[in-house]
């Protein structure tokens, strides 16, 4: 394994870095605070390149790697975890399209994303089934014209209520039914100039037939940057094309998208870890108590020297990750899930213990460490929870 970076890596670093610097951090702060869909960096982010990474090559024109990915999320993530996981979606939403649609499907449904700078949304949970996907109910079921009807409802959606596509993962035939199957289900594009949403509930009506409604944003602990919505669809029609692969195979292509996301949110995970130590580190340089840089009290460096141990780790798991996935190792899985916990316990301790070493001042919001403690912890959470992780890493070793 290879640690060098080559030139359009290097570029992309480059890139990445002074777009958070320039767009993101100065303003982080006043924007969490404003509680207000960044579409002005969602935008800005398109334009510069750092979205829509999955896409092939025969739609979008040029290939990003998953390493290239990884490293353009982590540094996303280092401005901020919700602007990140909402660039993120559009690649969990269509990575499937990408590894399983046909020729045709990749140019309907993936084209739109290369055009201008709209959403997609990942719709797999639901309120009955979270880490146990086998448990959700939304189903398709089978006209006598030959298309499907979708029905059924998802909690906990990255992007919903400003999402121009939704990637669908749901029963075949009944809701108690086996099979799962994967649909796509396209609507009228929202951008940047679309009303803006705020806490309103999006009605949307499918040209094809049904409608999709859109509950309330949650109002979140933490990646308030984020938008994070229910989805109910009722009666929407779904024509042949809009299923991908075999309707049988749905499960198979949710582990397969979970494999490429895993190490992604890990990148996050790194992303936001990194960040709460160098802003701790800064503080603790800065400040001083009995006399002393707070960073050169012992207690307070030990502290210091596992954070960054911490750092270092969740690094390393996540490239050999990225390494085994790159390789389409066997066991590309085991070292996902590995390094997605690892990059979720760095983020929650780094987070964790940078606010109690910056005190009472940790603990305003005036402070950038409060707000990364609280975006630490849906990391530990989403794309699945760290017992999931324990549970496949367990059955993998045994």
């Amino acid at each position: 394994m290879d640690f060098s970076l080559n030139e359009s890596q290097l570029s992309y670093l480059d890139t990445v870095r002074k777009f958070v610097k320039n767009e993101v951090t100065p303003h982080i702060l006043e924007m969490e605070k404003s509680h207000v869909f960044p579409w002005d960096i969602i935008n800005k982010a398109w334009k510069t390149g750092l979205m829509n990474l999955s896409i092939p090559e025969s739609v979008k024109g040029y290939d990003i790697d998953s390493f290239t990915s990884a490293l353009i999320i982590q540094e996303l993530s280092y401005g901020d975890t919700g602007i990140s996981t909402s660039a993120m979606c559009n690649d969990l939403a269509n990575v499937v399209i990408g590894l399983h649609g046909t020729d045709e499907q990749k140019e309907l449904f993936l084209k739109p994303f290369v055009e201008k700078p709209v959403l997609a949304s990942f719709c797999l949970t639901e309120p009955n089934a979270g880490s146990d996907n086998s448990m959700m109910t939304s189903f398709i079921v089978k006209r006598e014209d030959g298309n499907y009807v979708l029905n059924g409802s998802k909690c906990f959606i990255t992007n919903a209520s400003y999402a121009s596509q939704f990637t669908v993962f749901c029963k075949t035939g009944k809701p108690t039914g086996n099979f799962i199957a994967c649909v796509i289900v396209p609507v009228e594009h929202v951008t940047s100039d679309s009303p803006d949403i705020g806490n309103s509930v999006r009605e949307i009506s499918v040209p094809s037939g049904g409608k999709i409604i859109i509950g309330k944003p949650e109002d979140k602990l933490g990646q308030r940057l984020s938008n994070t919505a229910s989805v109910t669809f009722e009666d929407v029609i779904i024509h042949p094309n809009q299923i991908i692969g075999d309707r049988r195979l749905g499960f198979k292509y949710a582990i397969d998208v979970l494999d490429y996301a895993r190490p992604m949110v890990a990148a996050i995970g790194l992303g936001l870890a990194k960040r709460a130590f160098a802003v701790t580190l800064e503080y603790t340089r800065e400040r001083k108590q009995f006399g002393s840089r707070i960073c050169d009290l012992p207690v307070a460096r030990e502290m210091l020297t596992t954070m960054w141990k911490k750092v270092e780790l969740a690094e390393m798991a996540l490239f050999k990750a990225i390494f085994k996935i790159q390789e389409k190792a066997k066991d590309a899985g085991i070292y996902a899930s590995l390094a997605k916990n690892t990059a979720a316990e760095a983020a929650v301790f780094c987070s964790t213990e940078g606010l109690h070493l910056h005190g009472g001042y940790g603990f305003t919001t005036d402070y950038e460490i409060s707000k990364l403690a609280r975006d630490a912890h849906i990391i530990d959470i989403y794309e699945g929870v760290r017992e999931v992780q324990n549970m496949i890493i367990g059955r993998e070793i045994v």
